[in-house]
């Protein structure tokens, strides 16, 4: 029995060291792929080459070659080599799953991005929201609780919520970061959206960001975006620990 559990864990150990090894190749080669300036349709070096730029094995180049093919960013012709396909910013976000799985810190960068804008659009929206913004998140709230026991209509309402304190902040700049953001923390949000106990303590958090904005109180109100964010994250992380969704 201990030798069986002593294989199992070498077993794991090996496919994350795998997982962890193809996702730094992949986002060297994306880097490489942006510095050489490629364009739609122009080739990558040949196989042998790339290992030998990059410093990996030629099997490690292909798993990182196939995942990129994955996410559309290249194409492999067997006998004519690899192409760049695109590398836009929304074809990437499309299969971001893909890169999370190949490498999950990723994550946490993204909840830290998250925390830093919508902390300081939540403080630029409370020194610049009208009352009729005001009435509108209310309104929102007020459907949140409605809906809890609707996944996906929850869902909406969040983004919805999201974006009404974004509007609210009076900031030309933010939306274009956000709307970057909102692509790849979807994959995230979706997790988090299932599980019933965090939308109704999302409930609680986005009516006490809701008071902070009331009140004009700048402060608080990127208090309370931070501490939401922060109770997401964990909401996730423990999802993430179980291994599965929980309605």
């Amino acid at each position: 029995m201990g030798g069986e559990i002593m294989q199992e864990k070498s077993i794991n150990y090996e496919i994350e060291k795998k997982k962890s090894t193809t996702g730094i190749i992949v986002q060297k080669l994306i880097e490489l792929i942006r510095l050489s300036s490629l364009k739609p349709g122009d080739k990558l070096p040949p196989e042998r080459e790339l290992s030998e730029i990059m410093n990996v094995s030629r099997p490690s180049l292909r798993e990182a070659l196939k995942s990129l093919e994955m996410m559309n960013v290249i194409t492999i012709k067997q006998g004519s080599g690899t192409f760049v396909n695109k590398l836009h910013p929304e074809s990437v976000a499309e299969h971001f799953d893909i890169v999370f799985a190949l490498d999950d810190t990723l994550y946490r960068d993204l909840y830290k991005a998250r925390r830093v804008l919508e902390s300081a659009i939540a403080r630029m929206a409370a020194e610049n929201i009208t009352d009729e913004e005001l009435a509108e998140i209310e309104t929102n709230t007020r459907k949140a609780v409605g809906a809890v026991e609707n996944p996906k209509e929850f869902l909406e309402l969040d983004f919805q919520l999201h974006t009404l304190i974004l509007k609210a902040a009076k900031n030309r700049i933010l939306p274009v970061f956000i709307q970057s953001i909102n692509k790849l923390n979807l994959i995230m949000r979706k997790k988090t959206n299932s599980v019933l106990t965090i939308r109704q303590s999302t409930i609680q958090d986005h009516q006490k960001i809701l008071e902070a904005l009331k009140e004009r109180n700048p402060d608080k109100a990127a208090n309370a975006m931070e501490e939401h964010l922060l109770h997401v994250e964990r909401g996730f992380y423990s999802i993430e620990s179980r291994g599965e969704d929980s309605k």
